[in-house]
């Protein structure tokens, strides 16, 4: 069965709408960890502070996904600002990231999808691949972009830049911490984002993989369920396992890759 057989089964568009509760946790998500992840560093308790730094950059990577595909509940100039925050947060140009992972879509796993380059990779050269990965997004959304991705992504660019002069000059020790392990979790894009869900999915590359069981889906803030994304994009994260169990029950017999 292909994505567009399973597209016509299963009932969906409900789901994209989102309640106020909803909404509030669909764009204030990241905040609890980076403000812990943030105290934490100020008081020089790195360590503790490691494990709030990944799910901040989790549940970001949440955030501004949902912001891709229009799935925030918020208008346009509400989503611009929250990709522009996370841009500066995550350390990254989160228009640009957009512009890929829309080409990523259209064109899964094909010539013309570069975020998804690395999963026609084995497990570590995607993990090293990682920093050629970030590079070739932002120099594509450069080469192939019309010009308001790319007065989007130059001025997240040079914000952070600014940013980080004047985090390394004044010796922030926090921020450096911050700016560090951001750029560490940028550098790991490629294996979690891309490699995880689309290694060995060639063959049907929009039935990417997907994830079962109650704690691993907990614990990675239903960020694995890629399936269900890619078939059904404007459904936002938080409606994912609803939108799993309707899977489940209308087409028992899909074949659904694990992710780990």
């Amino acid at each position: 069965m292909n994505h567009l057989e399973i597209i016509k089964k299963v009932e969906w568009k409900d789901l994209k709408k989102l309640s106020p509760k909803e909404m509030l946790i669909e764009n204030n998500l990241s905040l609890p960890w980076f403000f812990i992840s943030i105290f934490l560093a100020y008081h020089e308790y790195y360590l503790l502070a490691l494990p709030f730094s990944g799910f901040y950059f989790l549940t970001a990577l949440r955030q501004v996904h949902n912001g891709f595909h229009n799935s925030l509940g918020t208008g346009k100039k509400l989503t611009w600002l929250s990709l522009y925050l996370n841009s500066l947060t995550m350390l990254s140009s989160i228009h640009a990231v957009k512009f890929n992972h829309i080409r990523h879509h259209k064109f899964c796993l094909s010539e013309e999808d570069y975020e998804g380059k690395s999963a026609s990779m084995t497990w570590y050269q995607a993990v090293l691949y990682g920093p050629k990965h970030i590079f070739l997004i932002h120099w594509i959304t450069f080469r192939k972009a019309n010009a308001e991705y790319r007065r989007k992504m130059l001025l997240e660019l040079i914000s952070i830049a600014i940013l980080i002069i004047i985090t390394f000059y004044f010796q922030i020790h926090f921020l450096m911490y911050h700016a560090l392990v951001m750029i560490f979790g940028e550098f790991l894009m490629a294996f979690f984002a891309v490699w995880t869900v689309h290694h060995d999915t060639h063959e049907h590359p929009h039935i990417a993989r997907t994830q079962r069981g109650f704690w691993k889906n907990k614990l990675s803030f239903s960020m694995f369920y890629h399936m269900e994304h890619h078939l059904f994009p404007a459904v936002p994260t938080i409606k994912l396992p609803e939108l799993a169990e309707r899977i489940d029950k209308i087409l028992p017999e899909l074949n659904k890759k694990q992710t780990f």
